[in-house]
């Protein structure tokens, strides 16, 4: 029961947070530049994992200048839990969270691009989106897995994406991340795989004991010349490697 409270006071708290970026969005980001929105951004992201009770730690240090940053996919979280650390990331998401009340107009604060993966040639379109980012200077974030995985393993990794980061010569910068707890190392709380719902994970993610982030930046890769299917390979290696995955 008494966990269960807990729970949802977390949950009374997340929506008064989520409304709170809400107004920061509407009445104060038109008169803010970008360095300026990023720090919201970056304030709201980790608060957001705060009031959720979920600790944030990194390990590492994100690359300067343009980058893509590749990195595994757990849960709807992933995204605050990195822009905690580089809130001027444009994250590559699914059209799905367009329909996301609320979310929605969070996530499009902080420049989405949204790939409609029942339209195959929508990725050649959002390719050209991203290259023009990177181009422009930008820093741009992929989960490689194409969708959320349990943490204990990867799942393989896309490779049309880092077309993106090949046709620019712009360097890939793999992050590992995971959710621990009190009781896991490999938390369930946070699990957001198969059928699960937006609300029913959000529940769960509230009645977590203890649990925390880590986000560790591992050395970019180079992609000047790279074939993309070596490279998505190469990528999910230093990926497992640094979870203690094997991926053999």
């Amino acid at each position: 029961m008494r966990r269960r409270l807990r729970a949802v006071v977390r949950l009374l708290r997340a929506v008064g947070h989520g409304l709170h970026g809400l107004a920061i969005v509407l009445l104060a980001f038109p008169r803010l530049d970008a360095a300026a929105r990023q720090e919201r951004i970056r304030w709201w992201s980790i608060k957001m994992l705060r009031v959720l009770g979920i600790a944030l730690a990194s390990e590492g240090a994100a690359a300067s200048g343009p980058c893509l940053l590749a990195v595994n996919h757990v849960s709807w979280l992933d995204i605050m839990a990195v822009h905690g650390v580089v809130p001027e990331a444009r994250f590559v998401s699914k059209a799905d969270v367009k329909r996301w009340p609320l979310v929605s107009r969070l996530v499009d604060s902080a420049g989405t691009l949204y790939l409609e993966r029942e339209r195959k040639r929508d990725a050649l379109r959002v390719v050209h989106v991203v290259a023009a980012a990177l181009r422009a200077g930008q820093v741009v974030a992929v989960f490689p897995e194409g969708t959320t995985s349990t943490g204990h393993g990867l799942l393989p990794f896309h490779a049309n994406l880092l077309q993106a980061a090949i046709a620019t010569a712009t360097p890939v910068q793999p992050i590992a991340l995971r959710f621990s707890d009190t009781a896991h190392a490999v938390s369930e709380a946070v699990e957001f795989v198969g059928a699960t719902s937006l609300l029913r994970s959000l529940w769960t993610s509230a009645c977590g004991d203890g649990v925390s982030v880590r986000l560790v930046f591992l050395p970019p890769r180079a992609t000047a010349g790279a074939d993309r299917r070596e490279l998505a390979g190469a990528l999910r290696c230093d990926i497992a490697a640094a979870l203690g995955i094997d991926v053999a």
